[in-house]
């Protein structure tokens, strides 16, 4: 099974943004922090920054709204360019219509999931999506320690997946880095966001080789994908 790494421009330069998605050529998804400082303490950038992102860029553009209000915002950030939304479960009013919109509009469906919020009361809609986001640290801002406590979480959400027969990307997002990656997919997790890992390495492009790399051998050996 093929891994992807995301670098998330949360930890790159916001006034070299066009410059900084170049830094990353042979990333899979360039991921997008969209922060309103009402669902997370923390602001960060809207539609015509994403716009504006899609136009120099080949790299598709993986969207995080951590913000209120998805089931308004989301089709906005489609029409801007991105190729996958995830918005927080805690957040949007109506999960499963959002996610059938979000594919219609022609994006990779996906929902993410703060750490204290368990997956089980969510089994029945993931069939709705493409992506699922267990969040490795609490959402809001980067550069934050990778919390293991997730680790189980990743697991048990790879056994859902597998029980439903599902083709689903798991990602994982917070404190992903050459020391935890392995330990992420080892759990389940075969899609990785990584910040400070990546645009805080000399050779950003060298750092997303790197990861991958690591990600794919722990993947290949684990049980979850053995079996799958």
């Amino acid at each position: 099974m093929a891994v992807q790494i995301n670098p998330s421009i949360l930890s790159a330069d916001f006034a070299r943004l066009a410059e900084e998605a170049k830094a990353v050529q042979g990333a899979d998804w360039l991921h997008v922090d969209v922060m309103d400082n009402h669902f997370v303490p923390n602001l960060t950038l809207g539609v015509p920054i994403v716009e504006s992102l899609s136009r120099a860029t080949d790299i598709p553009l993986d969207l995080h709204l951590m913000i209120e209000d998805p089931d308004r915002w989301a089709p906005q950030y489609i029409e801007a360019g991105a190729g996958s939304v995830t918005f927080h479960a805690e957040a949007a009013a109506a999960p499963v219509r959002l996610a059938r919109e979000i594919r219609a509009k022609g994006a990779r469906a996906s929902m993410a999931l703060k750490p204290a919020t368990p997956i089980e009361q969510y089994e029945d809609i993931l069939p709705e999506l493409d992506m699922l986001l267990i969040m490795t640290v609490e959402p809001g801002f980067g550069g934050q320690p990778f919390l293991d406590i997730m680790l189980p979480k990743i697991r048990r959400t790879r056994e859902l997946i597998s029980k439903h027969g599902l083709e689903l990307w798991l990602q994982v997002d917070g404190g992903v880095s050459a020391t935890t990656i392995e330990r992420c997919a080892e759990a389940g997790a075969d899609v990785f966001v990584a910040g400070s890992a990546v645009y805080g390495a000399v050779d950003p492009a060298a750092a997303v080789r790197t990861l991958r790399d690591q990600a794919g051998a722990a993947v290949a050996a684990a049980p979850w994908a053995c079996n799958h």
